[in-house]
């Protein structure tokens, strides 16, 4: 597997501009609910923590409990459009090991703000009941983009000539929601593929942030996509589930 790279550095200006404008509103929100508490944090606060305007806040976030939610509205389309566009060669576990990598490139400098907001909705329901649902829809869209890899004359419901870059989104999983037959177009595999995916990718975080003393965490997350490539068999005893770097194994 390739190295985590660096996200966006083919972005424009522009877009990277966007996306920095988007994270400091996203980081001001949650630093601001884990002192204050989500519900007693306004739009107004979190803008000016950030240094933008009420209005410009509204250009990122569809409501005030996106900014908590979501550090990044464009996360999954990015995925999509990388998974629709890797090389022809690479299986559809890799195309999507390889997308995702792009997107986890900052997780150790944001560590801090990635550990606050997952207190903040563990400690407001409604929060993580909202996360949770974009989760799905956005694993719901991604496997979608994996089976129109897996057969691109198949056809879908998804959007003109099945093409994830004609549709226009407004939000993850805009035109669809889990539990409709939005999924029946789909087939097994691809929903499979993106629900292991995503679950590898939130393994592979928190198993990052209990590490002592820390491991890298590209050696981890390549570890994960390693045992999925694998079919899950079961490690050698001496390397368990940690890094095959020569360290010892956990007692």
């Amino acid at each position: 597997m390739q190295s985590v790279t660096t996200k966006g550095a083919g972005a424009g200006l522009r877009e990277r501009k966007k996306q920095a404008t988007r994270a400091a509103l996203s980081e001001a929100a949650v630093r601001l609910a884990a002192e204050h508490g989500a519900e007693n944090v306004t739009v107004e606060a979190i803008s000016k923590a950030a240094g933008v305007s009420s209005r410009t806040f509204f250009n990122y976030f569809d409501s005030h409990d996106d900014a908590f939610v979501m550090m990044d509205t464009r996360i999954g389309e990015r995925v999509r459009h990388a998974v629709r566009d890797a090389p022809a060669e690479l299986s559809p576990l890799d195309a999507v090991r390889e997308a995702m990598a792009g997107e986890l490139a900052d997780v150790e400098q944001r560590h801090e703000v990635w550990s606050l907001r997952a207190k903040v909705l563990q400690k407001s329901p409604h929060l993580l009941a909202r996360g949770l649902g974009l989760h799905m829809a956005e694993e719901l869209d991604l496997a979608r983009t994996i089976a129109r890899r897996l057969d691109p004359g198949g056809g879908s419901k998804s959007g003109p000539g099945g093409d994830d870059a004609s549709r226009t989104v407004d939000g993850p999983g805009a035109d669809d929601a889990p539990g409709t037959d939005a999924c029946a177009d789909i087939g097994l595999y691809p929903r499979l593929l993106a629900a292991v995916a995503g679950t590898a990718v939130r393994v592979s975080v928190e198993h990052w942030y209990s590490q002592s003393p820390p491991i890298a965490f590209p050696d981890i997350f390549r570890d994960v996509f390693t045992h999925l490539s694998a079919g899950l068999r079961q490690p050698p005893a001496q390397t368990d589930d940690r890094p095959s770097d020569g360290r010892s194994t956990e007692s």
